[in-house]
């Protein structure tokens, strides 16, 4: 099977509009995925991709990602392991270019409750998160940055059958982030995003807003 999905972005504020494509193929256990972008996409005149990734993916193995146009190529590797009947998932991320490499690692204590790590090894930077999802709907995360010594907080719920609003309130930059993703108002194969962006240290001003429109179509 074949799937395609197009996906264009607009924003206010100066933001620049985005379009994007991914097309992926599913041979056997493998995912094949290759993915075109043009970050300036203005008055819809002129396409000028300028970022091509071609991915292989083993689910649940691996994924090597190449970009073409930065020549780069990423590893991830990931496992998953139980140690005394509690459940944990580990991810290797080797990039190549930017000579860096991230270990991410989840205890599920149990399905409303998960303990998340991050390290970029050589440095400093490690972020310990904690979500617990309450009945199925609400989610909150906590999350504390070890190198900045700063926290950030997450809560998320489910609405109308597969909405999703989202407010991410950044502790240090002090920027609230607010995301409605909305499946309702569209058919089964599309979605749209709108996220609202609040810089608290500046006031109480307009915020910058960009929306997301996506779409999925199978052969």
């Amino acid at each position: 099977m074949m799937n395609a999905a197009v996906s264009f972005i607009g924003g206010t504020n100066g933001n620049k509009k985005g379009l994007s494509a991914t097309l992926a193929a599913n041979p056997g256990d493998l995912k094949l995925r290759a993915s075109l972008s043009d970050t300036n996409f203005s008055d819809g005149s002129t396409l000028n991709f300028d970022d091509l990734l071609l991915s292989v993916e083993k689910p649940g193995s691996f994924i090597i990602d190449f970009d073409i146009t930065k020549k780069d190529v990423q590893f991830q590797f990931m496992n998953t392991f139980k140690v005394e009947g509690k459940q944990i998932n580990w991810s290797y991320s080797h990039m190549r270019n930017d000579h860096r490499t991230v270990l991410d690692g989840t205890l599920v204590f149990d399905t409303a409750n998960k303990l998340s790590a991050r390290h970029e090894l050589g440095s400093f930077n490690c972020k310990l998160k904690y979500s617990y999802v309450h009945r199925g709907l609400t989610t909150f995360e906590p999350c504390y940055d070890l190198e900045k010594k700063s926290w950030d907080l997450a809560v998320s719920r489910r609405i109308l059958g597969g909405d999703l609003i989202k407010a991410n309130y950044e502790t240090l930059s002090q920027v609230l982030g607010v995301e409605w993703s909305c499946s309702s108002l569209v058919n089964e194969d599309g979605r749209v995003k709108v996220l609202a962006s609040f810089n608290l240290a500046e006031g109480f001003h307009t915020p910058k807003l960009s929306v997301q429109s996506m779409w999925n179509f199978q052969a």
